[in-house]
């Protein structure tokens, strides 16, 4: 067998240099290799969207092999799904008190978009699906779903399907406005002003007001 490229400073191996090259040295630590993998597919999507994006193209961008990406992720799609924010860290947003969780989302949701900008993996996966990408249509909606779940398990009430559904729509919005078209007063917005409305927006949706009973005439 092979010896493995992040094992190759086992016992009997080159002891790695401090002058080596810092590729050689992502190639013996597993934890580097799968960030720098991570960071090339998300420029990858990003300058090519997801069609043209290629685990070869990633590969070469990182600095490792074809094979150690497949080694990390598997797929094409389980490299992308690892480069975009997912269940596990959904689930550290939902975890807390019922009562701020629309302020929690809110401002998870902004922070991690305004970290990345246009260079989110999420705003190239929309662009592509937008442009009748049916492979990244596929994915976005597969991860929607997935995120549709961790939703479900937190939210109470009537209608939780629906609200679940609507609270995606308004995410998918502001994203579309204000990081891909990139236009009007919502892209202009200071990030904390964003936060705030975007959080009185979804407080009726995750915390409804019960509606009274519709009257009828005797």
């Amino acid at each position: 067998m092979n010896p493995s490229e992040e094992d190759r400073c086992a016992p009997g191996r080159a002891v790695e240099s401090p002058g080596e090259p810092p590729v050689a040295r992502r190639r013996r630590d597993p934890e580097a290799s799968r960030r720098a993998i991570l960071d090339a597919a998300r420029r990858e999507l990003y300058e090519r969207g997801y069609s043209r994006m290629t685990i070869r193209g990633v590969a070469a961008r990182a600095g490792v092999t074809h094979g150690l990406v497949m080694r990390h992720f598997g797929s094409k799609e389980g490299l992308l799904r690892a480069s975009i924010q997912g269940p596990d860290e959904l689930d550290t947003v939902l975890a807390g008190d019922a009562e701020g969780l629309p302020e929690r989302i809110a401002t998870a949701f902004v922070e991690r978009m305004e970290a990345a900008r246009s260079s989110d993996p999420m705003v190239a996966l929309i662009r592509s699906a937008a442009a009748d990408d049916p492979l990244a249509t596929d994915l976005y909606v597969t991860m929607q779903a997935q995120s549709a779940r961790a939703y479900r398990a937190v939210l109470t009430g009537p209608d939780v399907d629906e609200r679940v559904d609507l609270l995606g729509s308004v995410l998918l919005g502001v994203t579309f406005s204000r990081y891909v078209v990139r236009a009007g007063a919502l892209a202009t917005m200071e990030p904390a002003e964003l936060s705030r409305y975007l959080a009185e927006l979804l407080r009726p949706i995750v915390h409804p007001i019960d509606r009274a009973p519709t009257e009828t005439g005797a």
